[in-house]
């Protein structure tokens, strides 16, 4: 068997109490919980915004699971996932996107797979 990412298995934690100003480039998971204001940058990699999060940003990952308020655009090569009790304003791009009620989304909304054939 294989080696699998799981977004349970964080390696880089923001708390709540914190905030950043700037670009996060990161590997594996990262979940934030703070403030953070710029860019969030990750080949392969899985961002967790958690409930209390405060994001505004542009967002490029492989996985965007989203549970706090993003503004910015979100770009994912393999999917974005939406839970309450999240506020997303912004354009998102993903080949696969969840977008669980309760959630309040304001922006468009791109499903389309980037492989080259």
């Amino acid at each position: 068997m294989g080696k699998e990412k799981k977004p349970s298995s964080i390696s880089t934690l923001l708390g709540s109490d914190a905030s950043i100003e700037g670009t996060i480039e990161f590997q594996d998971t990262i979940r934030l919980d703070g403030n953070v204001k710029g860019k969030i940058y990750s080949n392969d990699g899985t961002v967790v915004i958690g409930e209390k999060a405060v994001v505004e940003a542009e967002i490029m990952v492989d996985v965007a699971i989203i549970m706090g308020e993003v503004n910015g655009t979100i770009d994912a090569k393999k999917r974005i996932e939406v839970y309450p009790p999240a506020r997303v304003v912004g354009d998102i791009q993903a080949p696969s996107v969840l977008i669980e009620a309760g959630v309040t989304f304001d922006g468009n909304c791109v499903m389309k797979d980037r492989t080259i054939t």
